[in-house]
């Protein structure tokens, strides 16, 4: 029997206070999205799409070793928070396996 693992990150982002339309908004998730794709990652704006400032950007990843998850989601995070236009409020992390 395979064994799979799926690992997600959630990040709540407060954006640059010229993010004040939806379009400008766009201007800085998508580029971060792009960067994390490098990690073969599914990566995605998941929350707080309407809100001006805000958004919240998710990744998943699945692999058949919960240690090769926790690397790919430490390197995200390393990416994400290492972005000089956004804040990291929070990172929400969950890792599921075979007895979920």
């Amino acid at each position: 029997m395979t064994i799979v693992y799926t690992g997600t990150a959630v990040f709540d982002l407060l954006l640059p206070s010229d993010s004040r339309s939806l379009k400008a908004k766009r201007s800085y998730v998508r580029p971060i999205i792009a960067a994390l794709r490098k990690f073969e990652v599914a990566a995605a704006e998941v929350g707080l799409m309407d809100v001006h400032g805000r958004t919240e950007i998710g990744v998943a990843v699945v692999a058949p070793d919960a240690a090769h998850i926790g690397e790919v989601l430490e390197s995200v995070e390393r990416l994400v928070v290492g972005r000089p236009e956004v804040e990291v409020l929070s990172v929400r992390r969950q890792l599921h396996g075979e007895d979920d």
